[in-house]
C-alpha cells in the first residue's frame, strides 16, 4: 500500500415477529405448492466450457430453458438449484437478487488469458486488477470508481472462508491471492453493493466467493514463457468411500523483466474430500503455500525521464517479501421438509515480511525509507445459517437467519529498515480482534411477477491491543452497527425483470487505529483514534434481460456514500482521516453466444467520485509549501477522490468447440484518473490486449500459446501521485542542507510514480490428461 496524502474510505426494514411466528406454524406446505408456479428469469450464468450440447433424458431441463406457460415464462425451481451447484455442501442458491449479480463458471475464468492468479477476478464485470509490486503481494483492485487497494471494501472468499485480513501490517482488508490455483476453480459468484445481509465486513462495493471443484480427471500441465517463467501444475482425483479425494500441487518460479529479477518462488497445494451434493453434503479441504520473491516498486516518473532509470529499473534493489499460508476447512450441507441449513468452520494460519521504500530518501536522506512490515496470525471462524420454507397469508415465503463469527490472533511490527537489515523499531503490538455477525432475511413472492426481501444485519467487534513500546497506544476497542437492507424484482416481462434495492454496509478499521493516541514517530504529537467500524449506505436500479436469443444484457445504475472514513496506515504506523465521499455510476454488461463455438463478452462501467465538504487542513499545507512549486505542485484542495478511475471497459470474445483448434482475444481498459486531490495530476489510460491460440483433442491434451500484452503497449498497472525525494533532486540538496522549510522537506518533490505493464510477453502451455 504505497503513501498517498489521503486514503478514499469506503433502510429498508426487518424481518417481523408476527411474519417469523406464521412462517413456523406454516411449515413448508404452502411454499412447495407455489414453488410450481413461480416466474423468474434463470440466474445469470457465464459458462466457456461444454460449447458442444451434450444430450440428455427428455425428463431433464436446463435452467436456461424456461417453460412456457400461458405465454410466460415459468423456471423449474430444481433446474436452477442444479444448475446453480457451486460444490459440495456450497447449500441451496436462489434466483439473482441484482442485475449486477451473476455467477461465472471456473471453465470460463480458465479460458481467459491472464498473467497472475487474482487476475481471475477480472471476470467480475467492472473490476480491474492491477499489480504495483512483486508477484506475492496482494493485488489492488479497481471496482465502481474505487481503488480498493488490497482489498477494502471488496470481500473475497475461497471455499466459505474470508480472503481478506483485518488489522494487516500493509493494510485494512489485505486480500492476497497468489495462492489460488485457477484450475480449481469450479464457479465464481458475484454481488456487488450493501444490500445483502449475508455480506458483512469489507462488502459495500462487492464481493466475490469462489468455490473449489470437488473432483477432476488426472491433469498434468506444464508453461514456460518470457522472462523466466516456469509453471508446473498436477491434479488428480479418486473415488474413497463414498466420496472423492481431490490432490493438486503447483511450483511456480518467475523473473519478469525487470532490471532486478523478481526471483519468485512458489509452492503451491491442496488436498480436499467431499462427498454429497451442494445441499446434502459434506467437504473438507487443505491448503498450504510459500513464495519468496523481489519487489520492483513503483518508480519516480522524473528518474525516467532523466534517464537515471529504465522504466523497468528499481530505486532500491532490495525491495521484496516472503509469505506463507496454511488453512484447513470444512463444511456441511442438508436439506429437510422446511427448508435447509449449512455450516462451515476454518482456522488459517498465516505469515508475511513485506521490505518496500516508497519515497527513496525523504524520511532519511543518508540510508533511505525503506520499511519492513510483519504481519503473524492465526485467524479461526465458523458461520452457520437456517433456510425455512413457509408461507405468509397464503403466499410463498422463504426465510433465512444466520451467525457468523471470527476471531484473529495477530503479532505485527513495523520497522525501519536498510538493505533489509535493521534499522530502528517504529511500533510492535499484538491484537486479538474478534466479531459476531447475525442477519435475517426475509422474501415474500406477492405476486407471479413481484418478490421483496427485507433484511437485517447486526455486527459486533471487539479488539485487544498491546502496543508493545508504547503502552499510550495500548487499549481496547469495541463497537456495533445494524444495516437494514432492501430488495425488490419485478418480472419477468418478455424475459426482462427489473431490481431495485437500498441498503446500509460497512467495514471494519485497523483495529491499532482505533486505540493509538500518539504517532509512533513522534510521541509528542497527539492523534485522535479513529472508529473501529466505518458505515457506508448505498441504492441501485438495474434491469436484466434475454430478449435477444443468446444474449445476456443487464443495465444496472448505482450511488454509494461513505461516512468521513478514518483509516490506520500501515506504512507510516499512524492513521489518516478524509471527508465523507459520494460515487455514482452505472454498468453495463454483455454476454453473447449466438453459436456453440462463439462466445462474447462486453463490460461498461463509469463513475462519478468525489470528496464532500471542504478541506480547511490541506489548504493550510497548501500554504505552507508557497514559495517551492515542486512540492506544493498537486497539493492545493480539492474534491477529486486520487486513483478513483471514471471508467473501466473491457470486451473478449472466445472461439472453438470442446476439441479442435480454439482462441481468444480480450481487451481491458481502465481510464485516465486524478491522482491529487486538486487533479493536478493525473494516470495515463491503460489500454492491453491478451490473446491465446491452441488445439487440443479429444483424449484431454491440449497445446495453447498465450500472448500477454499483444500490441507491447507501454502502459501502466499503477501510477500514484506524492512526495518524494531523490539525491539527484535540487530540493534534496537544500533540505540537507537546512536551506528549505521543514514543512517542504516533510513533502518532498510531488512527482507521478508508476509500475509498467510487463511488455510484450509469450507463454507455452502443454496439458496432458490420464
Amino acid at each position: 500500500m504505497p503513501p498517498r496524502r489521503s486514503e478514499p474510505g469506503r433502510r429498508c426494514g426487518a424481518l417481523t415477529a408476527f411474519s417469523a411466528l406464521v412462517l413456523l406454524a406454516g411449515g413448508g406446505d404452502a411454499f412447495a405448492q407455489n414453488t410450481g408456479a413461480s416466474r423468474e428469469l434463470p440466474p445469470v450464468q457465464v459458462s466457456g466450457g461444454d460449447t458442444k450440447p451434450r444430450k440428455k433424458p427428455a425428463v431433464v431441463r436446463r435452467a436456461s430453458e424456461p417453460v412456457q406457460s400461458g405465454g410466460r415464462i415459468v423456471v423449474d425451481s430444481t433446474a436452477i438449484q442444479a444448475a446453480d451447484a457451486g460444490g459440495i455442501a456450497s447449500g441451496v442458491k436462489g434466483p439473482p437478487g441484482m442485475a449486477s449479480e451473476i455467477t461465472v463458471s471456473g471453465e470460463d475464468i480458465n479460458a481467459r488469458p491472464f498473467t497472475r492468479p487474482g487476475e481471475a477476478l477480472e471476470a467480475v464485470p467492472g473490476l480491474i486488477v492491477t499489480q504495483h509490486s512483486g508477484e506475492g503481494k496482494a493485488n489492488q483492485y479497481f471496482l465502481r470508481g474505487y481503488n480498493l487497494d488490497h482489498g477494502t471494501d471488496l470481500a473475497i472468499a475461497v471455499d466459505d472462508v474470508p480472503v481478506n485480513m483485518r488489522t494487516h501490517a500493509h493494510g485494512q482488508g489485505y486480500a492476497d491471492l497468489n495462492w489460488l490455483i485457477p484450475e480449481t476453480i469450479a464457479a465464481m459468484d458475484v454481488r456487488k453493493g450493501p444490500y445483502f445481509a449475508d455480506e458483512g465486513d469489507f462488502a459495500s462495493v462487492g464481493s466475490v466467493h469462489i468455490g473449489l471443484i470437488d473432483r477432476t480427471k488426472g491433469l498434468a500441465q506444464v508453461t514456460a514463457g518470457s522472462f523466466g517463467y516456469r509453471r508446473l501444475v498436477g491434479m488428480d482425483s479418486a473415488k474413497v468411500g463414498d466420496g472423492s479425494l481431490l490432490v493438486a500441487g503447483e511450483i511456480g518460479t518467475y523473473n519478469g523483466p525487470w532490471d532486478n529479477p523478481d526471483n519468485v518462488r512458489k509452492l503451491n497445494g491442496l488436498v480436499r474430500y467431499s462427498q454429497g451434493t451442494a445441499t446434502d453434503g459434506v467437504s473438507v479441504t487443505g491448503m498450504a503455500y510459500a513464495n519468496k520473491w523481489n519487489s520492483t516498486d513503483q518508480v519516480p516518473q522524473r528518474a525516467i525521464a532523466r534517464g537515471l532509470l529504465d522504466r523497468f529499473g528499481s530505486e532500491d534493489p532490495s525491495d521484496g517479501g516472503s509469505t506463507n499460508r496454511f488453512a484447513l476447512s470444512a463444511r456441511i450441507a442438508q436439506s429437510d421438509d422446511v427448508g435447509s441449513w449449512k455450516a462451515n468452520a476454518y482456522v488459517v494460519k498465516s505469515q508475511l515480511d513485506l521490505f518496500n521504500n516508497f519515497t527513496y530518501f525523504l524520511g532519511d536522506p543518508v540510508l533511505g525509507d525503506q520499511f519492513r512490515q510483519h504481519d503473524d496470525r492465526l485467524m479461526a471462524g465458523a458461520n452457520i445459517a437456517r433456510t425455512l420454507n413457509g408461507s405468509f397469508a397464503g403466499l410463498p415465503m422463504q426465510t433465512t437467519i444466520g451467525l457468523q463469527s471470527r476471531h484473529d490472533s495477530i503479532d505485527l511490527a513495523l520497522s525501519n529498515n536498510f538493505r533489509r537489515g535493521f534499522v530502528s523499531n517504529v511500533r510492535s503490538d499484538k491484537v486479538g480482534e474478534g466479531s459476531v455477525g447475525v442477519y435475517a432475511e426475509n422474501t415474500v413472492r406477492w405476486t407471479d411477477w413481484l418478490r421483496t426481501t427485507v433484511g437485517l444485519r447486526g455486527d459486533y467487534y471487539a479488539a485487544d491491543v498491546a502496543s508493545l513500546f508504547n503502552s499510550n497506544n495500548s487499549g481496547r476497542a469495541d463497537a456495533a452497527l445494524g444495516s437494514p437492507k432492501f430488495r425488490l424484482v419485478l418480472g419477468p416481462f418478455n424475459q426482462t425483470e427489473f431490481f431495485l434495492a437500498a441498503g446500509y454496509g460497512m467495514h471494519s478499521n485497523d483495529a491499532r487505529g482505533a486505540t493509538t493516541t500518539e504517532d509512533p514517530g513522534d510521541p509528542s504529537a497527539r492523534l485522535s483514534p479513529s472508529p473501529l467500524l466505518v458505515r457506508t449506505r448505498g441504492a441501485e436500479v438495474g434491469v436484466r434481460s434475454r430478449t435477444v436469443p443468446g444474449l445476456d444484457t443487464s443495465v444496472s445504475l448505482f450511488i454509494l456514500d461513505q461516512e468521513s472514513e478514518i483509516l490506520f496506515s500501515g506504512d507510516a504506523g499512524d492513521t489518516s482521516a478524509t471527508r465523507a465521499s459520494r460515487r455514482y455510476g452505472f454498468e453495463w454488461t454483455n454476454h453473447y453466444r449466438p453459436r456453440s463455438w462463439i462466445d462474447v463478452d462486453a463490460d461498461l462501467a463509469m463513475t462519478h467520485a468525489r470528496f464532500r465538504g471542504s478541506d480547511s487542513d490541506q489548504a493550510e499545507v497548501y500554504a505552507s509549501l508557497a514559495g517551492y512549486p515542486e512540492a506544493q505542485a498537486g497539493n492545493a484542495p480539492g474534491n477529486y477522490i486520487p486513483n478513483a478511475p471514471a471508467m473501466v471497459a473491457s470486451a473478449g470474445i472466445t472461439l472453438g468447440e470442446k476439441t479442435g483448434w480454439f482462441g481468444g482475444l480480450r481487451w481491458r481498459y481502465l481510464a485516465s484518473s486524478p491522482l491529487t486531490e486538486d487533479n493536478a495530476f493525473r494516470s495515463s489510460a491503460t489500454s492491453v490486449f491478451n490473446g491465446r491460440l491452441g488445439y487440443r483433442i479429444d483424449n484431454g491434451w491440449r497445446l495453447q500459446l498465450d500472448v500477454l500484452n499483444v500490441f507491447n503497449t507501454q502502459a501502466n498497472q499503477i501510477t500514484y501521485a506524492y512526495g518524494s525525494l531523490l539525491k539527484t533532486d535540487t530540493l534534496y540538496a537544500l533540505c540537507t542542507s537546512g536551506t528549505a522549510p521543514a514543512a517542504v522537506c516533510q513533502n518532498g518533490v510531488m512527482d507521478t510514480v508508476l509500475h509498467p505493464v510487463e511488455p510484450l510477453t509469450f507463454r507455452v502451455t502443454m496439458v496432458g490428461a490420464f
